[in-house]
């Protein structure tokens, strides 16, 4: 463990120097006159070479354009591998060396790649595990921890949220439904069965969803049917861009589902090429993404058609992360 663990410590400084750079205010034009001028500037990657990966659903591409375009616009030779696929075949080319560094969730890295059970739900504590265990076992480095966390959730439609006076939280959502038999919540197919899905509900409200009153459909399907009341409730990603496109109301959750907050995930032996230069620009990409800016950013890919490219380049500029 002592071999990274202290030389990560050591770059909260190139962190926070990133983090002031940028700012949290993405209400102005901060684009960069220059590439002197551009966040990028104060961390270079010339002469490194670098494979960037990336899972294979909006929010992915979005942050895989962003690592590729950052990581390039510093210096470094990038082999843009976005769109690999799902969780393990992501994982497996980071693992292999097929890539170097991609973007990853706490939750599926202490439950899934890691095989733990009972993860925090304190962001910090749940990231420093996985930080931690992942570097120790696997030599896997996981490079900082963005504001925005998303987890499973459930949401429901302008017509259901206004008929019951604002949102539901899970608790009233459950009892809605064991209420009314006509209700019907909408899942994906493995939601019901996962270990980080319908249990977690059900356990926390003491409220078990009958099976007549369960509907399996595609993931994208879920957002249009529960806008058009079809779905009482819809079982939801919480940062996807369709929940302000469509005017689905999120269902409050006290903290029940798992922690899923992003950060860069890298192979120990290319991290250390450029520590510094690395932690500083991942640092500078993830800050200003809380749930709301994650969300709009997905929306212009899921529900307005713009290519993910197109969207990461357009923020990166806006935060003067990279030279427009």
């Amino acid at each position: 463990m002592a071999r990274a663990s202290v030389k990560i410590a050591a770059l909260v400084g190139a962190g926070a120097l990133a983090l002031a750079a940028c700012g949290g205010d993405s209400g102005g034009d901060t684009s960069p006159t220059s590439d002197g001028d551009a966040i990028v500037s104060q961390f270079p990657l010339d002469g490194i070479s670098v494979a960037v990966g990336s899972k294979d659903f909006d929010e992915q591409l979005i942050l895989g354009q962003m690592l590729v375009q950052a990581f390039g616009a510093a210096g470094a030779s990038v082999d843009d591998k976005v769109n690999l696929g799902g969780t393990s075949v992501a994982r497996q080319a980071l693992e292999s060396g097929e890539i170097d560094v991609y973007m990853e969730y706490n939750g599926t890295g202490w439950t899934v790649h890691l095989g733990q059970e009972n993860p925090s739900f304190d962001p910090i504590e749940l990231t420093d595990g996985v930080r931690e265990l992942d570097l120790e076992e696997n030599g896997i480095v996981w490079i900082g921890r963005s504001p925005f966390n998303n987890t499973y959730g459930f949401a429901s439609s302008p017509a259901v949220t206004e008929a019951n006076g604002g949102p539901f939280t899970l608790q009233t959502m459950m009892e809605y439904v064991r209420d009314n038999p006509d209700a019907i919540v909408c899942m994906e197919s493995e939601f019901p069965s996962r270990p980080d899905g319908l249990i977690l509900t059900e356990e926390a409200t003491g409220i078990e969803l009958p099976s007549a009153q369960e509907r399996i459909l595609d993931t994208g399907v879920i957002y249009t049917e529960t806008a058009n009341d079809n779905c009482t409730f819809g079982e939801v990603f919480t940062t996807d861009g369709r929940i302000p496109a469509l005017n689905l109301t999120l269902v409050e959750d006290p903290g029940v589902n798992i922690l899923y907050n992003v950060s860069a995930t890298m192979r120990e032996e290319k991290f250390n090429e450029a520590p510094d230069s690395f932690q500083g620009i991942v640092d500078a990409i993830i800050a200003p993404l809380d749930n709301q800016r994650m969300a709009e950013l997905n929306a212009k890919v899921s529900a307005e058609g713009e290519e993910p490219a197109a969207v990461a380049n357009e923020y990166l500029v806006s935060e003067g992360i990279i030279a427009g």
